[in-house]
């Protein structure tokens, strides 16, 4: 899992909600959901089938890009997921020319953003669902605009609780597991740290994050119960954090490392000293958050602008 990708072009600083200076294009705001089981993850790679690159060739196709040759649309996503990674609140933007925004609804008396989603929904293959479309804030980045990332992790860890209908997104785990010490072992790592230990190295990216929320807990209600879940925010995060975090928690959850490790491998930043990182299919990106419609464009330049050690003291 990743949420924090290598700088991209964002577009031009917008000076009016949704609309580029020149007027020619508008930023529209994606909100939008998919099983990740058959993806290569999200960021569009040559060969393969990926969330970008489906929802890519829907908009090209619905917006007639090559009859009319138009550049093709290029989307900017809030965090990029990794292969077999699900979101059920992942959001995106793509900028469009205002004309062909304009005439998406056709004879309709449909808003252009409902027209949007309706031909999307006709286009795209059913393990990837557009929800919303909407004319951006201006200085909306869904990158760098947002505020923080909510992601869950499901495991089941006992066999009365397998449920085929959901195995593509639980984790089946052959141990049982003790959630209260998995939760205590995680807390210390609560706060904004250097989780290189915790990351997969990417050349000039940071790995300086704020994790503002770790909880594990065993749900007693709802479509959860039975189930060891972790709950984990922070404001962004880099390649396979998450499913690292929740390794070296299973590891503890199982007994097979101290309680004080994942504490220890974090002041430490070795990767190698991290336990196996945990499977693709128990994640799911569930909410991205963002400021205030006025905040959003000072959000996106103060992160535009690279951590460094230096925002630890």
């Amino acid at each position: 899992m990743s949420t924090s990708t290598p700088p991209d072009a964002a577009g031009p600083p917008t000076s009016s909600p949704g609309t580029a200076p020149d007027g020619g294009t508008v930023r529209v705001r994606l909100d939008l959901a998919y099983a990740g089981t058959h993806f290569a993850g999200w960021a569009a790679q040559p060969g393969l089938r990926t969330v970008q690159g489906v929802l890519e060739d829907a908009l090209a196709t619905i917006l007639r890009v090559e009859p009319l040759g138009l550049p093709r649309p290029r989307l900017t996503v809030a965090g990029r997921t990794d292969a077999g990674v699900h979101a059920r609140g992942q959001v995106a933007h793509v900028d469009l020319p205002v004309a062909r925004w304009e005439t998406m609804p056709g004879r309709s008396d449909r808003a252009p953003g409902r027209a949007l989603v309706d031909r999307l929904a006709g286009v795209l293959p059913p393990d990837v669902v557009v929800h919303g479309a909407s004319p951006a804030p201006a200085g909306f980045d869904a990158r760098f605009s947002a505020a923080g990332r909510t992601y869950r992790y499901r495991i089941a860890d006992d066999h009365a609780l397998r449920d085929p209908l959901a195995r593509e997104w639980v984790l089946w785990h052959r141990r049982g597991l003790d959630v209260a010490a998995m939760h205590a072992a995680v807390q210390p790592l609560v706060g904004l740290h250097d989780f290189a230990a915790y990351c997969k190295p990417r050349e000039g990216a940071t790995t300086i994050r704020e994790l503002t929320r770790f909880v594990w807990s065993r749900p007693t209600t709802g479509a959860d119960a039975g189930l060891v879940v972790a709950l984990v925010e922070a404001d962004a995060f880099c390649h396979s954090m998450v499913r690292a975090l929740v390794g070296m928690s299973m590891a503890v959850g199982e007994r097979r490392r101290p309680p004080g490790d994942p504490e220890q491998v974090l002041a430490g930043g070795s990767r190698s000293a991290a336990a196996a990182v945990a499977p693709a299919r128990g994640l799911t990106l569930e909410r991205v958050d963002y400021p205030p419609e006025e905040e959003l464009a000072g959000r996106a330049a103060r992160i535009r602008a690279r951590r460094s050690p230096d925002d630890l003291r």
